[in-house]
């Protein structure tokens, strides 16, 4: 049993440094355009942080729309002083009056709480949302990077 639990882990651990890769590739051909004005697509830089427990940390987003109601979201996130993952998630929203309001709901696997529900608003300069799985729940609070 244990082989099998190292194996999944080292399994897990290949898809997270995989992911936190693609997210890097991801960051620096994002950040060096223009941050959109009239968009929420683009680069995202702020905190997570849990509301039942005392664990956050550092978070980037990568933010491009899909479909006419529809953005994909890459976020890297940093837990802990050297754990980092990074996942995409859909977010379904509507543009209302300059902001888009979304909800969506992912299952991010079984070692960061399965399924993850989130709502939340963004606007061309402001990110947030609220997120719940089994475990956990909180708030992502993120604004535009500063540009160089």
């Amino acid at each position: 049993m244990n082989v099998q639990r190292r194996a999944l882990g080292s399994a897990a651990l290949a898809l997270a440094l995989v992911g936190c890769s693609s997210f890097e590739t991801d960051w620096k051909s994002t950040v060096r355009n223009p941050t959109p004005t009239n968009d929420i697509s683009g680069a995202w830089i702020g905190t997570w942080q849990n509301t039942n427990n005392d664990h956050g940390n550092q978070l980037r987003a990568v933010v491009r729309r899909t479909g006419v109601h529809q953005w994909q979201a890459h976020f890297h996130a940093h837990y802990g002083q050297l754990l980092t993952f990074a996942y995409r998630i859909r977010l379904n929203g509507e543009e209302r009056d300059g902001r888009v309001q979304f909800t969506g709901e992912e299952n991010l696997g079984w070692w960061v709480g399965g399924l993850f529900r989130y709502v939340g608003e963004a606007s061309p300069t402001n990110f947030f949302s609220t997120y719940e799985n089994k475990y956990d729940s909180g708030t992502f609070t993120l604004h535009r990077p500063e540009t160089k």
